[in-house]
């Protein structure tokens, strides 16, 4: 029993340490890859709504760069809280 609890406190620590230790890299990364998949979908809806290539491309084009500034602030803000954790 003790050898167990002391198991899932050495998981609880590793834990910690990888979700601690993200890089900011690692959330420039997540942030182009999520505005990818964001954009398609926002190029598809845009496409739909106004029949326009033109339109739909400025559209996503503008949503891909705000998004993707907006989405790593919040994701090194995320970062520092420990709720959940």
């Amino acid at each position: 029993m003790l050898v167990d609890q002391l198991n899932k406190n050495k998981k609880n620590e590793s834990y910690q340490q990888a979700v601690a230790s993200d890089k900011p890299i690692r959330s420039v990364v997540k942030a182009i890859s999520w505005r990818v998949v964001g954009t398609i979908d926002t190029l598809i809806v845009s496409l739909f709504i106004t029949g326009e290539i033109k339109t739909a491309t400025a559209i996503a084009g503008v949503d891909f760069a705000t998004k993707m500034v907006l989405y790593f602030f919040h994701e090194r803000v995320w970062n520092t809280i420990k709720w959940g954790r």
